[in-house]
């Protein structure tokens, strides 16, 4: 039997970041290597976005209202129709009850993925929400058919990640490779404050790679920050095989987004920091487990700290050491193929 069609919703912008389109990506790059085919539906996007989806060989429609709208869902179940979808899955905080109401009673099979936004009720089949702090009671108000996917189990990982299982990390000290990474966008210039700090990092040797996704605006600012700061720093931008760099670096700072479920499935020891009030949660969770050191948020952590705290990650080998093999014991990069797997025993096959 087909596995059959899965029509996406998911936008980017250099404002709401990457990330929900990249993690839903992931599960696309699943359903096509199971044989099913995928399309996305994006009212949204940024150049590198469309590009990465071009280059993977899923289709782009494009939406003409906002994210949410009525137009929006009228456009969107259209869509699944045409494209008989036997699965719609949307991923964005703009979806809301009546939203996720209006695609079941079209006769959807739903899949939400969720960070456990303010949704008053969910009609979904499926709820997806990767993060480790996510429970059922956050969950109370849904329909009894509802059956909930919770924790870093469902973790999406590209493909790209899957192909680098059981690369072995050599964690030897003290450390002197360092990756940034602060999310597709950055719209705030996190980045910038984090160079800064590096340039508080009393080590000598250091190396550091800067990772800017597609869709950020301060390129120019940060290579000449960049240049004037005294330490030894490559800018790379919208890399493709984010993977690969991971492996390069001794430890990381990044976003507390979905980056995070990469680096533990890769043993990458990191300083984590919140740039959106919605990664907080999950920074504390990933801290509370002693896998990654969280800074803070980004407008409240100083530099100095982020100093310190870099280097004293690098320092300790038997911190890096520990919070590596927990990491991977908390991802164990199989989310997305479990997903398919969910989709088709929900779809009966």
């Amino acid at each position: 039997m087909s596995l059959g069609n899965i029509l996406i919703r998911a936008d980017a912008s250099v404002s709401m970041g990457t990330g929900h389109v990249m993690r839903c990506l992931a599960l696309a790059q699943a359903w096509q290597d199971a044989g099913g085919k995928v399309v996305f539906a994006m009212a949204e996007s940024l150049p590198s976005i469309s590009e990465r989806l071009r280059a993977e060989g899923i289709p782009v429609a494009r939406l003409n209202h906002s994210a949410g709208s009525d137009h929006d869902a009228r456009e969107t179940l259209e869509l699944a129709g045409s494209n008989r979808a036997d699965w719609l899955v949307i991923d964005g905080y703009a979806f809301d009850a009546e939203y996720q109401r209006r695609m079941k009673n079209a006769g959807m099979r739903l899949l939400v993925v969720d960070d456990g936004s303010d949704v008053s009720h969910y009609s979904a089949d499926l709820v997806l929400n990767q993060n480790v702090h996510s429970n059922r009671a956050m969950y109370e108000k849904r329909e009894s058919y509802t059956r909930l996917l919770l924790g870093p189990r469902y973790a999406l990982l590209r493909r790209e990640f899957g192909c680098l299982r059981g690369q072995v990390r050599e964690v030897t000290g003290p450390a002197r490779k360092v990756l940034i990474t602060m999310g597709g966008s950055d719209a705030a210039n996190v980045t910038s404050k984090v160079i800064r700090a590096l340039g508080l990092v009393g080590m000598e040797g250091l190396q550091s790679m800067v990772l800017v996704g597609g869709g950020n605006p301060h390129m120019d600012v940060l290579r000449e920050l960049a240049a004037g700061c005294g330490a030894e720093i490559r800018i790379v931008s919208n890399p493709q095989s984010v993977g690969e760099l991971m492996l390069w670096a001794d430890v990381a700072v990044s976003a507390a987004g979905s980056t995070c479920w990469e680096m533990c499935f890769l043993g990458l020891p990191a300083m984590v920091i919140d740039v959106a009030e919605n990664q907080r949660l999950i920074a504390e969770g990933l801290a509370r487990l002693a896998i990654f050191i969280h800074a803070g948020s980004s407008e409240s952590v100083s530099e100095e700290k982020m100093a310190a705290d870099i280097e004293g990650l690098l320092l300790s080998q038997e911190c890096r050491s520990a919070m590596s093999r927990r990491g991977r014991e908390l991802v164990d990069g199989e989310g997305a193929r479990r997903m398919v797997g969910e989709l088709q025993r929900s779809r009966g096959l």
